[in-house]
């Protein structure tokens, strides 16, 4: 009875769900477009409110343009104090990054889909959420064939897929997955 009822709640697709990373067991990654708020104490003239560049760059007194894109707020604030220091000898120097807003989450759902489209969120969302966001499956649409399009530099795009009917059932939990920056759902 107890393997009846596990293979009933293993994923239908065979995927390892647990291999997809979850961003809300780790520090925010800054992206394009988000809002930081970057204080380096005793030295106003430096400290500043920034916003993102496109190009994932930031711009700062004293040390000019620095890639803020792809690091964490903790490896941003060690980037700067190590460019600012070069200039301003101070061994009690703080710097802080703090992230204002959160602008760079975005997101893609096409397909069959009530409200198809680019999201922006300031939260995390997993993929019941992202669909429900787009307003749900339409009448035309096969819900359990979704799936995540997810381009990642290191290994290339990975097609993810999801049982929506099962999640939304709650028999596949594990693949109610956070998306990240850039993924799309596409819902046939």
């Amino acid at each position: 009875m107890l393997l009846v009822a596990c293979a009933s709640t293993a994923p239908q697709h065979g995927y390892d769900y647990s291999k997809e990373p979850d961003p809300r067991r780790a520090e925010y990654v800054i992206g394009a477009a988000d809002s930081l708020s970057i204080t380096v104490w005793k030295n106003p003239d430096v400290s500043r409110d920034v916003v993102v560049r496109p190009d994932g760059t930031i711009t700062l007194p004293l040390i000019g343009d620095i890639q803020a894109a792809g690091k964490t707020p903790s490896q941003l604030k060690i980037e700067i104090a190590k460019q600012v220091g070069k200039f301003v000898r101070d061994e009690g120097m703080v710097v802080t990054v703090a992230v204002h807003a959160v602008n760079s989450y975005s997101f893609t759902i096409t397909g069959n889909v009530e409200r198809p489209g680019v999201f922006s969120t300031q939260r995390y969302m997993t993929v019941l959420d992202a669909i429900q966001l787009a307003g749900g499956p339409n009448r035309f649409a096969s819900p359990e064939g979704t799936q995540i399009i997810r381009r990642d530099p290191t290994v290339g795009t990975r097609i993810i897929p999801i049982n929506y009917p099962a999640v939304l059932a709650g028999t596949e939990t594990q693949a109610n997955v956070v998306l990240l920056a850039g993924d799309q759902v596409t819902v046939p």
